[in-house]
């Protein structure tokens, strides 16, 4: 495996299309860049808004939210930030950008989704829900985005013009956090139940066993129609394949607590670890 060095408190990460690597310190209130060849560069958000998610739109710009204070921020290749505003008390977490370039989020005290368009409008979808702490969220090559409903043990989607639908998970103890959409399936970590969950595009709901306290967080769907995935309580990053088969690899540095995990332009599979690194496995 790879590693590089990074600010402690690693959480979110996520790719642009020319290879550089943007990612969260949410411990250390700063987003990161790393490019080829080059030490790692921040750029210091607030003290405490603990930057979290973190998705790179089209033009190579960075967004992320900002959970403790509340805000959505962007940051450009040129390293300008601009931040949007929310309600006091929303608790942004999970962010997505579509295929139009409008920013999804979640607001996970509020049961609500995000959005905002390419022209810079905020608009709100309420979630049918109350006290479902929505959290991950992701964009569907079709267009639709979902969702997972961490305290309601269900996913939700919605679609390009707001509409919302909420799935519950038949599951005994699920409670999904990270979600990804790839072209056949739509996978999701269940923390509590240690599992790795797939829903088909018949609506069909399965899931992978992992082992005791894995507590897998974040999944990324890769090109074969599998699901890379981070084990927090396990130490490992894992890989499940459309038909159930996992593997796992152990992380390097014990306890390192692994959360974002994302696909670089390269096939590399990289994830963000609380402990202060960007490690890297070749898939």
């Amino acid at each position: 495996m790879r590693t590089v060095a990074v600010a402690k408190g690693a959480y979110g990460i996520a790719f642009a299309a020319d290879g550089t690597t943007w990612f969260t310190a949410a411990e250390a209130a700063r987003v990161g860049r790393v490019t080829e060849g080059r030490e790692p560069e921040y750029r210091e958000l607030e003290d405490g808004s603990q930057p979290t998610v973190v998705a790179v739109a089209p033009d190579g710009s960075a967004w992320f939210t900002e959970y403790k204070a509340d805000r959505i921020g962007r940051l450009g290749a040129d390293g300008e930030l601009s931040e949007v505003q929310l309600a006091e008390g929303s608790g942004p977490y999970g962010i997505a950008v579509d295929r139009s370039g409008a920013v999804w989020f979640t607001e996970t005290a509020t049961d609500h989704i995000g959005r905002i368009g390419p022209d810079g409008e905020l608009r709100r979808f309420a979630i049918p829900h109350r006290g479902g702490f929505p959290s991950a969220i992701a964009a569907a090559p079709g267009g639709d985005l979902w969702f997972t409903l961490n305290a309601a043990a269900s996913v939700g989607r919605v679609d390009t013009e707001g509409a919302v639908t909420v799935i519950p998970l038949e599951l005994q103890g699920v409670a999904p956090v990270g979600i990804a959409a790839g072209a056949d399936a739509v996978w999701f970590a269940d923390i509590m139940g240690d599992r790795v969950g797939r829903i088909d595009k018949d609506g069909t709901i399965t899931a992978a066993a992992l082992s005791e306290g894995a507590k897998p967080h974040a999944v990324v769907a890769d090109a074969e129609g599998g699901c890379w995935f981070t084990e927090w309580g396990g130490n490992r990053i894992g890989h499940v394949t459309a038909d159930g088969k996992v593997t796992g690899h152990d992380l390097p540095v014990a306890n390192s607590e692994p959360h974002g995990i994302a696909i670089a332009p390269d096939g590399t599979v990289w994830a963000a670890l609380e402990i202060g690194q960007l490690v890297g496995l070749q898939a």
